[in-house]
């Protein structure tokens, strides 16, 4: 069976890596202008700005820009990027509102520039935030091909962000489809599909799309229907399901039990990558995420509300799972934990 680590990505060394790095700053502004502590080890960080928080988010698209090259296609790329960032900002009850970005190259033509700009377009019409600034570099000693990240600004009321602090047993956790793929698990789908698959990039999988077309999907921007779902409901709380899969529900409140117990049929990639890598379950569980996006967590009497919310935005929503004070797995009692049951069978998000 292939995992993620043989594809060259072990979730649990970045963890490490990013505690022995945090474990070096310690520096802090002596001032009115303080970072948000209740928010410390979630999606977003912040600090205060009068009677708001101001918000920040930084990220690329990683390895999925090696299939752009491989398919000569850009035009999406630029999507994934803003959707990294504005859906881990609203997970916090946070709008976005600009954008910097940051473009590595190693070299660029126009027609690829204007696949970018247009992708930025579309990501920003969808997020309905403002292109600010940003930075083109061409390092040829440095860069091999093309990277983008960028940085998002948004901001919340002081009084109305979300947590997570406040879920509590019996809250219904409500999954948001996502389209695909989105931006995580790319290093672990090449290595399936064009080193143990031998296949191409343009050749069609089992359900009818080329590989191109799957994992060049862009990511489902979640912005107005969260947005919405906050005005209307009252949601406590929020997660972008990305690498590590429902591992991230943990960022919510680290004392009950997230139980998946109701997912809906995965999608037909993640069938194929399984199947042509003879993946296990609990490994396509951890590494992606397996066609829900986003996660709210609501008050059972509210769940028919965000899933109507959801529709009118023509995204599929369903009730995936609940919260717990524990669950029994195996005998034994789990606490604190995220825990998926899938075919029949419990499986703990480490």
């Amino acid at each position: 069976m292939v995992s993620y680590k043989d594809a060259g990505v072990d979730i649990y060394k970045e963890d490490k890596i990013i505690k022995a790095l945090i474990s070096q700053i310690t520096f802090k502004r002596n001032d009115s202008i303080k970072p948000a502590e209740e928010l410390k080890g979630h999606y977003a960080g912040a600090i205060e700005f009068g009677d708001y928080y101001l918000v920040l988010c930084t990220d690329g698209v990683g390895s999925k820009m090696i299939v752009a090259e491989m398919a000569n296609k850009f035009d999406t790329v630029p999507i994934d990027m803003i959707a990294m960032n504005v859906n881990d900002a609203i997970c916090i009850g946070a709008e976005p509102v600009a954008l910097v970005d940051y473009m590595a190259v190693e070299d660029i033509n126009e027609d690829i520039a204007k696949q970018i700009g247009k992708g930025l377009n579309e990501g920003l019409k969808e997020s309905n935030i403002n292109l600010i600034g940003g930075e083109t570099a061409t390092l040829p000693d440095m860069v091999k091909g093309i990277d983008i990240a960028g940085t998002v600004l948004a901001i919340v009321k002081k009084d109305e962000i979300i947590s997570g602090n406040n879920v509590k047993k019996g809250d219904v956790i409500i999954g948001l489809r996502s389209s695909g793929i989105h931006s995580n698990g790319l290093s672990l789908a090449r290595k399936v599909f064009f080193d143990i698959g031998k296949m191409n990039i343009n050749d069609k999988l089992s359900h009818g799309k080329t590989i191109a077309e799957e994992l060049l999907t862009p990511t489902r921007i979640y912005v107005k229907p969260v947005l919405d779902m906050i005005k209307k409901v009252d949601v406590k709380g929020l997660a972008h399901i990305t690498g590590g899969g429902f591992r991230k529900l943990i960022r919510l409140n680290k004392n009950v039990v997230y139980l998946i117990n109701n997912i809906p049929e995965p999608l037909p990639l993640f069938k194929e990558i399984q199947r042509i890598g003879n993946v296990s379950d609990e490994e396509m569980f951890r590494t992606f995420n397996m066609g829900i996006g986003f996660c709210v967590v609501v008050d059972k009497e509210d769940a028919e509300k965000v899933i109507e919310i959801a529709n009118h935005y023509n995204i599929p929503a369903y009730i995936i799972g609940k919260i717990e004070d524990e669950v029994e797995v195996n005998g034994e009692k789990i606490n604190n934990k995220v825990i998926v049951e899938y075919k029949n069978k419990k499986m703990i998000m480490k």
